[in-house]
C-alpha cells in the first residue's frame, strides 16, 4: 500500500471559543492543545547543559515546566547522531546510550531519531602562514542529517494533523523556514525555546513563533531524571 493510501488530508483544528478556522486560539486554558516537541539534540547540549552537572535530564519533566499547562504533550522527538568515543574521554558513547535508553523507558511519548557523525579530511589556509606552508589539512568532524531529519518530521506531522501546537527546541536559523510553512500553510502554533538562559534567540525563527521560551538553569535542576530509573539498573554516568 502507498503512502498515499494510507493517509488522508489533515483537517483543521479549533482550540478555544472564538477561535478562527485557520488560526486557532492557543492560550484559551479551558481546551487541553495537543502538542508535539522537537528536540534539536546538540544544539541542546552544548547550549544548556555541557559541562554542568544537569545532564541525566528528564526532557518531560523540563518541557512540563517551561510550558504552559494545557499544552498536552503528546510526543518529544529527539533529533541526536550516535557519538564516537575519543583518545582521551573512550567512554562517550556508553554515555550517551545509557541516556537514551534511560529517557526510552521513563518516558513512554518519547522518540529519538539518529543522524550520523561524518569525519572529512579538509584543506585550509593557516592563519598565520609562512613562506614555505600557507595550507594545512586538518580532520572536520560534522553532524548530518539531524536539522533535515527535525524539518521532515515537524512537516510530516503537521500534515498528519497529528498536533495542534509544535514546540521546537533549537536555535538553528536554517529550521526557520520549516517553520514559516507549518505556521503558514498548515496554520499550526509554533512555541519556539532557546537553549541556555544567555542564547539570543534567532531572529530568523522568533519571525515564525507565536511564543517563545528560554531554557533556565533553575528548571534543569528540578527536572533531573530518577538515578536509577525505576524497574531498570540504568543509573547516571559517574563522570556526570
Amino acid at each position: 500500500m502507498g503512502f498515499h493510501e494510507q493517509v488522508t488530508a489533515p483537517k483543521v483544528s479549533t482550540l478555544g471559543r472564538g477561535a478562527s478556522e485557520k488560526r486557532p486560539l492557543l492560550f484559551s486554558g479551558a481546551v487541553r492543545v495537543r502538542t508535539y516537541v522537537y528536540v534539536d539534540g546538540f544544539n541542546f547540549y552544548y547550549g544548556s547543559v555541557k559541562g554542568t552537572p544537569y545532564r541525566w535530564l528528564d526532557f518531560m519533566a523540563l518541557f512540563k515546566k517551561i510550558l504552559p499547562s494545557h499544552l498536552d504533550i503528546l510526543t518529544i522527538r529527539y533529533f541526536t547522531a550516535r557519538v564516537s568515543g575519543t583518545p582521551d574521554d573512550p567512554d562517550k558513547p556508553i554515555r550517551q546510550q545509557v541516556f537514551i535508553r534511560a529517557l526510552e523507558r521513563h518516558i513512554p511519548e518519547f522518540e529519538v531519531h539518529y543522524g550520523v557523525f561524518l569525519r572529512h579530511v579538509k584543506k585550509a589556509p593557516l592563519a598565520h602562514p609562512t613562506p614555505d606552508r600557507a595550507f594545512d589539512y586538518f580532520i572536520k568532524t560534522e553532524e548530518k542529517g539531524s536539522d533535515v531529519n527535525l524539518a521532515v518530521h515537524l512537516l510530516r506531522d503537521a500534515w498528519l494533523n497529528a498536533y495542534d501546537c509544535a514546540v521546537v527546541v533549537t536555535n538553528d536559523s536554517d529550521l526557520a523556514e520549516a517553520l514559516k510553512v507549518v505556521r503558514g500553510d498548515f496554520h499550526k502554533r509554533i512555541g519556539l525555546i532557546t537553549p541556555g538562559r544567555d542564547r539570543r534567540p534567532s531572529r530568523e525563527l522568533l519571525a515564525h513563533a507565536d511564543f517563545a521560551r528560554r531554557v533556565r538553569e533553575g528548571a534543569l535542576v528540578a527536572s533531573q531524571l530518577p538515578d536509577p530509573i525505576p524497574g531498570t539498573n540504568l543509573h547516571k554516568p559517574v563522570s556526570w
